[in-house]
């Protein structure tokens, strides 16, 4: 079932923005370049909010767990671009050796190639979430028609492979545009960022990736990985696989607990 959508302040002011500009050029033709450029900055501040990840102006952005996950010292590890069949099942071996779970956002064309592959990763505890189908570059570029496509064919997908609908959508790098929330509230999904990132699809130093994840790191703090699209090590394995068992073992070290975000939002 759909949820309703709710424009946010920033959107609210532009729709106000729009009429006022529309009605005083009709009123006073003569002020249509001070109407115009109030409209051009007002379009910059759109699109800069759709190129910050964790910007909450073009909607509801889960960026941290709620408070009562922060209380209890649980964090999420949320993992991205897979199913990678050659990477994949050695995080899912990892993560089991610490008895942890995790969110897998998953994209749509990788999970039809790999569908045994992703019943796994929920059939070990985790949960597969939506990563869109094509994962393409220009994401946030899309058109209302064809975000509400590419969603709801990753989420047709990955519900027929894992016998369970994802609640939460992560858009490729992060990047969207005020067309997204109202697509998304028609799907009953939910927006989910991070509170840290590595890029570790860039940084192949284990090291980096890992102090970048645990520099500060809290209760409630949802950290960003890479199965699929991960930058290699000297020896060629994805970083992830260099990492984790540090990063898992610094978890433990902090008794902050890995949930699925599933779980930590009721």
């Amino acid at each position: 079932m759909p949820r309703p959508w709710k424009p946010t302040p920033t959107l609210h002011a532009t729709f106000a923005l729009h009429g006022a500009a529309a009605l005083g050029v009709a009123l006073a033709p003569a002020i249509w370049p001070w109407a115009l450029g109030a409209l051009a900055g007002n379009h910059a501040l759109l699109t800069a909010a759709g190129l910050l990840p964790r910007s909450t102006l073009l909607g509801p952005n889960l960026t941290r767990l709620p408070g009562g996950a922060g209380a209890a010292r649980q964090i999420a590890l949320t993992i991205d671009d897979g199913p990678d069949p050659e990477v994949t099942p050695r995080v899912l071996d990892l993560l089991d050796a610490a008895g942890v779970q995790a969110s897998f956002f998953c994209i749509g064309w990788r999970v039809r190639e790999n569908p045994a592959l992703c019943r796994e990763i929920v059939a070990r505890g985790h949960r597969v979430e939506n990563h869109g189908d094509s994962h393409s570059k220009t994401f946030s570029l899309f058109g209302p028609g064809r975000l509400r496509r590419d969603i709801a064919a990753a989420q047709a997908t990955i519900a027929d492979a894992c016998g369970q609908a994802p609640r939460f959508f992560r858009a490729t790098a992060g990047l969207r545009n005020p067309f997204l929330e109202p697509v998304l509230a028609g799907l009953d999904l939910h927006l989910a960022a991070w509170t840290r990132r590595p890029y570790d699809t860039r940084c192949a130093d284990a090291a980096t990736v890992h102090a970048r994840l645990t520099r500060n790191l809290a209760g409630g703090d949802i950290l960003l990985l890479h199965d699929g699209h991960a930058a290699r090590t000297g020896d060629g394995q994805a970083v992830i696989l260099a990492v984790l068992p540090s990063l898992l073992a610094t978890l433990n070290d902090l008794q902050l607990h890995p949930v699925t975000l599933d779980a930590a939002c009721p």
